[in-house]
């Protein structure tokens, strides 16, 4: 799973990308609200740890997770 955290510009917040192994969007949520799209991929108890992964990671860098 890849992991991309996006900067937004203006009135759009900044945002989370969760993809595949073959790169497809599996998730799209804001840095402040993920705990919908997490349950939602059946992510939910990982939540803790991909949030802290996200807050350590720059905007546009790709980061592979193993989970």
């Amino acid at each position: 799973m890849y992991l991309i955290k996006v900067k937004g510009v203006a009135k759009i917040p900044d945002y989370v990308q969760l993809r595949d192994d073959e790169f497809t969007l599996l998730a799209y949520f804001r840095v402040d609200r993920p705990d919908k799209s997490l349950e939602k991929i059946g992510l939910a108890d990982k939540a803790e740890y991909i949030m802290e992964t996200v807050k350590n990671l720059p905007f546009g860098q790709i980061l592979k997770l193993e989970l």
